[in-house]
């Protein structure tokens, strides 16, 4: 479980998350109120949506995982060239 700051006004219509899953998006977070917040592209090196902010828990000393993440995926991506 993770624990995020969430500031944001928008959402993803729950109507919706039966047809973007059959489209091939991976829903992967929920919010406390069972909202979508996360969603992933199997299969493609690096692609994370949030309805949170990453860079707001993230330091220099501490970087969150998900820039973590990006950064490893951009790294890789350079060395395959």
């Amino acid at each position: 479980m993770a624990v995020e700051d969430f500031r944001c006004n928008y959402g993803v219509n729950s109507e919706y998350l039966s047809a973007l899953e059959k489209a091939g998006l991976g829903l992967s977070g929920f919010g406390e109120d069972g909202e979508l917040r996360i969603v992933e592209l199997p299969g493609h090196p690096f692609f994370v949506a949030t309805l949170f902010v990453p860079q707001m828990r993230s330091t220099p000393e501490t970087p969150h995982p998900l820039l973590v993440g990006f950064a490893a995926a951009v790294a890789g991506a350079a060395r395959l060239g």
